[in-house]
């Protein structure tokens, strides 16, 4: 029997490699890190997303680039990654929380819900003819008195996360939160902290137009996409104090050049 050679392998077909690698579900994850950062930043009061919509042109409608989505009414998810693929996933979810509610008469539970999701991307990593989700999904909901935030990776994997990011950004915004994330932080310092990753991440360039932000709040036990007049005072606020913070180490320096010149 002739082996397959080894670039068989890297076709549109998706099976094993000899080393136990199935690329079309790598260069799927390759997708995602090449999209825009998502953040998710859980709260002790809900739960935060967050979203760069990195709008390509001048000309574009900011309102048009939608990557944030409420799957139900406790329930809503960020994406990074092929935004065509993540509604199709949006869809689905929807689909499985009306058929919950209709059979059990009640909302469906976080988890049960992103588990199905990633049921569903995972059988495309194994059937003949189809290719993997080139996209990430962060979903964020409250349910019981708990807060949930679940990142499923394009291979059907699920991970539950206290704070976490996808997308180009991820590497930055993971080693932030290494730092500054704390387990009693609120919604509006989650929210404030997320903005700050993003400032980072874009190197300043963040307004109203190009992030989107949702709150999945406890108390409500609902999730919301703010409105660019909500967010626009914690984007302003993010930005005022990395212009304190660069003008004071500017003095600082030179103040040190005087000295040192003295």
């Amino acid at each position: 029997m002739q082996m397959m050679p080894q670039m068989g392998y890297d076709r549109a077909i998706t099976v094993f490699s000899p080393d136990g690698r199935l690329f079309q579900v790598e260069y799927a994850r390759e997708a995602v890190k090449r999209g825009t950062t998502a953040i998710g930043i859980k709260a002790k009061d809900g739960v935060v997303l967050l979203v760069d919509k990195r709008l390509t042109s001048r000309l574009l409608e900011g309102g048009s680039v939608e990557k944030i989505f409420r799957i139900d009414d406790h329930i809503g998810a960020a994406t990074s990654g092929l935004v065509a693929d993540a509604r199709v996933l949006v869809d689905k979810g929807r689909v499985e929380a009306q058929i919950n509610k209709i059979i059990y008469d009640e909302a469906i539970d976080v988890q049960s819900l992103a588990k199905k999701i990633c049921d569903f991307k995972q059988a495309y990593t194994q059937i003949g003819g189809l290719r993997p989700f080139g996209t990430a999904l962060l979903i964020g909901g409250v349910y019981n008195g708990n807060n949930y935030l679940l990142e499923t990776d394009p291979s059907g994997a699920l991970l539950e996360y206290k704070a976490t990011a996808i997308g180009s950004g991820r590497t930055i915004v993971t080693e932030m939160f290494e730092e500054m994330y704390e387990e009693d932080i609120t919604l509006e310092g989650a929210l404030l902290l997320g903005l700050e990753a993003l400032y980072r991440v874009t190197e300043g360039s963040i307004d109203v137009s190009t992030v989107d932000a949702g709150l999945a709040e406890s108390d409500k036990k609902q999730f919301r996409i703010l409105s660019a007049d909500e967010l626009e005072p914690y984007i302003l606020k993010v930005k005022k104090r990395n212009e304190k913070a660069v003008k004071e180490k500017s003095k600082e320096g030179k103040e040190d050049k005087e000295e040192k010149e003295n």
